[in-house]
């Protein structure tokens, strides 16, 4: 069977990174595992149009994957493939996990997958393949017909048949053992049109750069972040597990940087700390490697810091996201601001480089709790201070507290795009120029001291990247309101 996997055109307003896309690149090894015919369109880097690649490939079935300021762009491109073939259309991802119904009510789209895909996609792959072997020629009002209970017993599933109904599947149990799972495809990649992790601070090929991911579930439920629509168990491969695909992404395909993706990787601190340990024993070391979306600030001890040092870690971020304890409170952040400190202190003294993430606008917040985050990132003063401002995303609390006690000020999806430089909504107090205001005040007041620019003049990185650094940072603080050329880009499939 011809499978074909779809990351729609996601342009940004920054020049940020552009890296295969994890969650498609495990899909795809599923489906080989499976012995099917697999292609990834990516979009962002591809050069013919996805109407081109669906008719030159004709695929069994199509897989879209969509954050929330991606579906809109997802439609698009399962409408775009529609019009060429006739073929079941999948979405799954973080915004059709949360607003099922929404998609799968568009003619275009047939199928949403809610939740982890892997297990899902590997059912709806049987049942289709099963399917074409009594209907070579299966149509998707085959699939999708009442009377013939395809798809009655595929969890983690929501679909519309075609007397209108909608069918809402029960919900597929998170994958247990997550050493089962095969290693993420890059094959299918086109790696060399990608950048690095972070290109904003390194100069490394992105042909070279690959992630990994360790552990899959948090047990947080922190009320901005929309992995509450995720199964709240954490669950984590194995270390010699791991070490495994480490040595293939250094071995056989010459990583020169590796980016643990993982929402919560120290949960268990002693599994990091054997994982580390492997990778000294085995020489693996040599590669530096980098917690791209953070650890647990309070879960990050001298010891652990210090060894992971040594087993090549460069840099670990840590979400602060507020210097006011009163906020850090009311979000369930489950942390304070002293055991923030210590972990960034512990991280430096070990000798590594730290990224703080912080948030501006929460809900609650005023100018003055806004003005200790601003304090507080410069107090702790790390390599990177990445402040966003707070965005409503469905399916997370805040989402749910603005919806009721405030005014949102986007009004259509695509309008959720990151780094845009505009408040996504109102409350109380709270005030879009405020926020907006303070957000712009944050870069400046960070970046713009003098023993922040001598550092940056320091890095041999920065003469290396020094064009698209002040491009990204003119752009981060003078963002332009009227991005027409970025949507006409966007909107082109």
């Amino acid at each position: 069977m011809r499978v074909l996997l779809v990351n729609p055109r996601f342009r940004l307003p920054i020049d940020t990174r552009t890296t295969p896309h994890l969650g498609l690149a495990y899909l795809a090894a599923v489906s080989e595992r499976r012995g099917d015919e697999v292609m990834i369109f990516d979009a962002d880097v591809e050069d013919e149009s996805v109407v081109e690649a669906a008719r030159r490939f004709a695929p069994h079935l199509v897989g879209i994957t969509a954050n929330t300021p991606q579906v809109k762009q997802a439609w698009r491109t399962a409408q775009a493939i529609k019009s060429v073939r006739d073929v079941p259309i999948v979405l799954g991802g973080p915004h059709p996990s949360v607003l099922p119904e929404e998609s799968v009510a568009r003619p275009e789209v047939d199928i949403v997958v809610r939740g982890e895909g892997e297990a899902t996609w590997l059912e709806l792959s049987n049942v289709i393949e099963q399917a074409l072997q009594t209907a070579p020629r299966l149509t998707v009002s085959q699939l999708l017909d009442p009377q013939a209970h395809l798809l009655d017993h595929v969890q983690g599933i929501t679909y519309q048949t075609l007397d209108g109904a909608m069918h809402q599947n029960p919900a597929r149990p998170p994958i247990a053992d997550l050493d089962s799972l095969p290693w993420p495809a890059y094959h299918y990649f086109k790696m060399e049109r990608y950048t690095n992790l972070q290109p904003a601070i390194d100069a490394v090929d992105g042909a070279r750069s690959f992630s990994i991911l360790t552990s899959r579930g948090c047990p947080y439920r922190c009320t901005y972040c929309s992995q509450s629509i995720m199964p709240q168990k954490w669950r984590a491969r194995t270390p010699e597990n791991i070490l495994l695909e480490w040595r293939h992404l250094v071995e056989d395909l010459g990583a020169q940087e590796i980016g643990v993706l993982d929402d919560s990787a120290n949960i268990r601190p002693d599994r990091l700390m054997r994982l580390a340990d492997l990778l000294i024993e085995h020489r693996l070391n040599h590669v530096p490697w980098i917690f791209v979306n953070g650890i647990r600030a309070d879960l990050a001890s001298k010891e652990l810091l210090a060894r992971m040092k040594q087993a090549g870690l460069k840099r670990t971020a840590f979400g602060v996201e507020s210097g006011d304890p009163d906020i850090l409170r009311a979000i369930n952040k489950r942390i304070d601001m002293d055991t923030i400190r210590q972990a960034f202190k512990n991280a430096k003294e070990v000798g590594l480089e730290t990224i703080g993430f912080f948030i501006i606008g929460l809900p609650g917040e005023t100018e003055e709790t806004m003005e200790r985050t601003i304090r507080f990132a410069c107090e702790l003063d790390p390599l990177i201070a990445n402040f966003s401002m707070m965005t409503p995303y469905p399916g997370t609390q805040v989402y749910e507290i603005v919806k009721k006690h405030g005014r949102m000020l986007v009004k259509d999806w695509d309008e959720y795009v990151f780094f845009e430089g505009r408040a996504r909504y109102e409350m109380g107090a709270l005030t879009a120029e405020l926020v907006e205001r303070k957000w712009r005040e944050a870069y400046r007041r960070f970046y713009l001291r003098p023993h922040r620019i001598l550092r940056t003049l320091l890095r041999k990185d920065f003469w290396i990247n020094w064009r698209r650094t002040f491009r990204l940072a003119y752009r981060t603080l003078f963002p332009r309101q009227e991005r027409k050329d970025l949507k006409r880009a966007v909107e082109s499939v």
